[in-house]
């Protein structure tokens, strides 16, 4: 699973690059994502600007990495259409703090020196 990474100021910026969160990459993305935030303390938000499908294994995946974290809320941004709709439909939008943007200075372009 292909997950870009970087961090600005103390966010932690991960964006999916493949359109499919489903159950074919779900156990990918739980070990890649842990991987990725193994020793970050600071906030975790999930660029979902690329990622066309959700499914339920996705949809499970993304809750075991929020646990994994430690109390930390996953958050999830930039999630648009069919994605944000099971978001809506499951409830996971109370689950999560979802974002229609990127934090504040975690635009792309903007990493920190």
């Amino acid at each position: 699973m292909q997950i870009d990474s970087r961090t600005t100021d103390d966010i932690l910026i991960l964006t999916l690059t493949q359109p499919r969160l489903d159950a074919a990459g779900a156990v990918a993305f739980k070990e890649r994502v842990r991987e990725l935030c193994n020793g970050h303390g600071g906030r975790v938000v999930l660029d979902m600007a690329k990622v066309d499908f959700l499914d339920s294994s996705g949809l499970g995946a993304l809750v075991a990495v929020m646990k994994g974290l430690d109390g930390r809320t996953l958050e999830l941004a930039r999630a648009r259409g069919a994605v944000s709709r099971v978001l809506d439909l499951t409830r996971m939008d109370r689950v999560f703090a979802i974002h229609d943007d990127l934090p504040d200075g975690a635009a792309p372009g903007q990493d920190a020196a």
